[in-house]
């Protein structure tokens, strides 16, 4: 669970940082390294919101446990 946690943590570290280049100088990272909207890059965006989910999920079991 650890290990994917901190996977999870890692890809919203960079999907976190390639919206702050968007939306900041109109770069899209991903978009730069693996062509815009290229199968490799939907992989990464789908993998980026996949990790956003676990992270709510695991974060509202956290404060679902702390609030007992």
């Amino acid at each position: 669970m650890r290990t994917i946690n901190t996977i999870t943590l890692v890809l919203l570290i960079v999907g976190g940082l390639n919206w702050l280049l968007v939306g900041a100088f109109d770069f899209d990272l991903v978009a730069a390294l693996f062509g815009d909207m290229t199968p490799l890059s939907r992989i990464v965006y789908v993998l980026v919101g996949l990790s956003a989910l676990w992270q709510l999920i695991t974060l509202f079991r956290g404060a679902d446990q702390t609030a007992r």
